[in-house]
């Protein structure tokens, strides 16, 4: 699934939650007292510098919002603000072990979004902000740990190590509470940031299949026809037979095209999956498949569209390629709902072995789930069975437009419409569609 950015590490190969403590202070000097003396001697000179900074920024940037160039030179000073940021924290890492994560850069993207949208998302940096804050609060707090260490040196030498160690833990709070990202919103930034690249892909890739099967499709069928028509309109009067002929072969062209034309229709939104809801269209799609599936959905409403769509094409990507690849002689199909989230589990027994990096497809289709803060589980060892258990978060759709009840039945046969099997999907695109297994193990519904 689409990886999502880990807390930095230090060489070792521990992150920010498993730091390992500090030794406890004691009187001989070792090199954590050292390098903690060393902090607190150089307090005081950035502690001034950053002070400088920030009322020199907030004063100039203050008076000037009078005229054209207030706003941005305060948003020029939050991003250098950052800059600061990112020093003390590296100093802290040096000096006292505390290790942070770096914050998200801001998202400006070259002018795209426009001068003032830019310049507004640079002025409400929450990262800049919280930088002054420190950069203001820690000249009285330099100045302190400046006097109190370096009169301890000569003088109160002998405890001198714990001195520095009580001092640093204080330096360590206010590096943790204003330095370090806002865990969660930047947490969530990253994540945007990067299902957004997926959606953009997906829909790119999308965009190309559609014009690639109208061109090569349906575009070089009516090409055809209009060639035929208009040779039998030359030939009507002198050969009427062979006019008849070619108005024939044109009229099975025009049969052609119009089912290219309803495949393509179907590989985008299925009308089954409009009019009748999940349970149907996955029926629909079962009957199709070269295995024997039987499909549960117990769905007592319909969620959103967008959310019905992507449930309906994961599952149909998943039973394509049962039928291609699996070897099963049996697959089930599970749709349910639990408190805010849709659960769908594909199984099938099959040979197994699907694994996300098995270069079968299954990354693609874990990632378009995640793009929309979904999961995509597998759990297919050699020889199977194997299962897929995917989840998508649920939104209701407008009163009214619901369906009720619990359908049951097998996926072959029976009075299930007839409807051809999408080649790819709007909102999934061809994630799935070479080699492997496409299911797993699933997590059974308590």
């Amino acid at each position: 699934m689409t990886e999502r950015p880990s807390p930095s590490r230090d060489a070792s190969g521990r992150s920010d939650s498993e730091q390992p403590p500090l030794p406890p202070a004691r009187f001989a000097y070792d090199r954590h007292t050292w390098k903690e003396i060393a902090h607190l001697l150089t307090n005081l000179p950035l502690a001034l510098l950053g002070f400088t900074y920030v009322v020199t920024v907030l004063s100039t940037g203050a008076f000037l919002t009078l005229t054209v160039i207030g706003f941005p030179l305060l948003a020029a000073g939050l991003m250098g603000a950052r800059q600061l940021g990112k020093l003390e924290r590296a100093r802290a890492r040096a000096l006292l072990g505390v290790r942070v994560d770096e914050p998200s850069p801001l998202p400006l993207r070259g002018g795209t979004d426009g001068f003032f949208p830019q310049l507004w998302l640079a002025l409400k940096d929450p990262v800049g902000w919280r930088t002054m804050l420190y950069d203001f609060i820690r000249l009285p707090w330099g100045i302190v740990t400046f006097t109190i260490t370096l009169t301890s040196l000569f003088v109160l030498w002998p405890v001198l190590p714990f001195i520095a160690r009580g001092l640093t833990n204080a330096d360590r709070a206010m590096v943790r509470g204003l330095l370090s990202p806002s865990d969660e919103l930047e947490r969530r930034i990253a994540e945007l940031e990067s299902d957004r690249g997926v959606v953009v892909d997906t829909a790119a890739a999308d965009l190309r299949r559609i014009e690639r099967d109208l061109h090569d499709g349906a575009q070089a069928r009516l090409v055809n026809l209009a060639m035929g028509l208009g040779l039998a309109k030359e030939k009507l009067l002198e050969d009427p037979d062979a006019a008849a002929t070619m108005v024939a072969e044109a009229h099975g062209e025009v049969k052609l095209a119009l089912q290219e034309l309803r495949d393509l229709a179907r590989g985008i939104h299925p009308a089954v999956l409009t009019d009748r809801g999940l349970d149907a269209a996955l029926s629909a799609v079962a009957s199709r498949c070269t295995v024997p599936v039987k499909v549960t959905v117990d769905l007592l409403s319909r969620p959103v569209a967008a959310i019905e769509g992507i449930a309906y094409f994961t599952v149909s990507e998943l039973l394509q390629n049962i039928s291609k690849h699996s070897g099963a002689k049996s697959a089930s199909v599970d749709v349910w709902r639990s408190d805010e989230r849709l659960l769908i589990q594909v199984w099938d027994d099959g040979r197994g072995g699907a694994r996300l990096d098995g270069g079968t497809g299954m990354r693609g289709l874990a990632d378009r789930l995640d793009a929309v803060d979904g999961l995509f589980v597998i759990e297919s060892p050699q020889g199977g069975p194997t299962t897929v258990t995917a989840e998508l978060p649920w939104r209701d759709r407008v009163p009214g437009q619901g369906y009720g009840g619990r359908r049951q039945g097998p996926g072959r046969g029976g009075d299930n419409p007839p409807f051809e099997t999408p080649t790819a999907s709007m909102v999934l695109g061809p994630a799935v569609d070479q080699g492997g297994d496409t299911t797993a193990q699933p997590r059974r519904r308590g």
